[in-house]
Parts: C-alpha cells; structure tokens; sequence
C-alpha cells in the first residue's frame, strides 16, 4: 500500500455553520468527512462546488486543533465575483456539500525540538485568514506548554492588522480574546486606513489611524523573529522587501499575496 502525501487528499465536507464576520464577508465552518485530511497553520484548501467549473482557494482560518479535536475548519470569504466566492454567498446553505483539499507553502508548523522563536505576523485586509490560524497555533502551542510543561518552546506573537475601517477588522473579537488571555504572549496593533465613524472605546487602545509603518516593524526585528505577510500584493511586496532591506535572512520572511 502506497502512503498518499496528506496535502493531496480530496476530502468531501459538509457546511455546518456559516455567518457575517463583516458586511462583505462571509465565515462558513466545514465538518470534514476524510479522517487523513490534515493541514498546517497558515495553509489554504482548494474548494471544490458540485456544479461550479471553477475552483475556490481559500485560507483556512482556524486552528489545527480545531480539526484534530472536532473535523472541523473554517474559512472566511469575501464577496467577489468569483464564482466559488458568488456560490458561498448566494447559494451556499447549512449542510451543503463540497470537497476541499489542502496546499501552500505559507504555514507555521513548529516541531517539539525546534528552536523558540518569536513572530511577526503582518496582515493586510481579507489577509488576515492564514494568520489568524498561525495565531490560534500559537495560542495552543502556549496552552499546552502552560498544561504539559513540554512541547514547543513558543515566543511572543504580535500581529500588526490593517483595514479600511473598523467593521473590516475580521475577527477583532477573537484577536483580543487571545490578547487578553495571554497578555505577556500575544499583542496586537489593529490599523484603520479610511475610519469615517467613531471607534467604540474597547477597541480604541488597539488601533492606530493610518498604514502600519516600516519603523514599526523595524523595531521587532531579531534573530529569533520570523516574519509573515499576507495582504494585497504592494502591501507584501513592501514589507518583504524593508525586511530584506534591514537584513533579516530570506528564510525568515514568509509570504502569501492576495489579489
């Protein structure tokens, strides 16, 4: 018997659970049917739609343990024209059935040996779903060396987040949440491009009024930081290219352009 690779299993999924994390974007959970699908943080799935040509690609937002624990992951897509994009919005209902099968190279996958490391996340926009899942790891990473005393030895997490206006932060309140819970841990600096109405008072400590700014970035660099964009691509190609600039290795900067 052959091993197939575990990225290249087409698994069946059925939608259990869908809801509006914002005005354009829609989060739908998937109960996964394969018991060999498995995914790393950060890793997207292509999208398979009975009856639409085209493929979806989206990043899985969820944790790896979400999965393990309950078969589940979640994705979150913007409304486009797209096809599987314009399926998820206007057709997609509970217990709808798709297939999903894992790629990409943009993932956090720390093993129980490896060398502590800090991180930088850098999230522009719908950029936030990969992140959002190598925070979550991150946070689970820190439970289970908080519960078992062992595993890997997890760093600090902060993730900078930009969006037009505040009701296009996604996920705002699951970032505070692990904030909160790990205050030594995780930090975050939420920022706001085109604000027009005013900030409610829980969110204000956490947001800047403009673009995140290269000193901002400059001043978490170390050896033992990594660093992860993904956002438009002129957002992506700027932030890699300041940190090259600033010579932190290649092999610490990690990013994913959405267009």
């Amino acid at each position: 018997m052959v091993m197939i690779p575990s990225q290249e299993v087409v698994s069946a999924a059925k939608v259990c659970g869908t809801a509006y994390e914002s005005p354009s974007v829609k989060r739908l959970r998937l109960l996964v049917a394969d018991k060999d699908f498995s995914f790393k943080a950060g890793q997207w799935v292509d999208f398979f739609i009975p009856g639409v040509s085209v493929v979806g690609g989206f990043s899985i937002c969820s944790s790896p343990r979400l999965l393990e624990q309950e078969r589940m992951i979640d994705l979150a897509v913007k409304y486009t024209n797209h096809p599987p994009a314009l399926w998820i919005h206007n057709q997609c209902t509970l217990d709808s059935e798709v297939a999903v099968r894992v790629g990409g190279e943009f993932f956090f996958d720390p093993q129980p040996a490896d060398t502590s490391r800090n991180l930088v996340l850098i999230a522009g926009g719908v950029g936030i779903n990969p992140l959002l899942s190598i925070l979550r790891h991150s946070a689970d990473l820190h439970r289970a060396q908080a519960d078992k005393g062992s595993g890997y030895a997890m760093g600090t997490v902060k993730l900078f987040y930009s969006a037009k206006n505040t009701s296009e932060l996604l996920f705002k309140k699951n970032i505070l949440d692990l904030v909160n819970e790990f205050p030594e841990k995780i930090a975050c600096s939420l920022h706001v491009t085109k604000q027009t109405t005013q900030i409610s008072a829980e969110l204000k400590p956490y947001i800047t009024e403009g673009r995140i700014t290269e000193k901002e970035i400059r001043d978490h660099i170390s050896k033992e930081t990594l660093f992860y964009i993904c956002g438009p691509p002129p957002m992506t190609d700027f932030f890699s290219k300041q940190l090259e600039n600033s010579h932190v290795p290649k092999e610490h900067i990690c990013f994913e352009k959405w267009w």
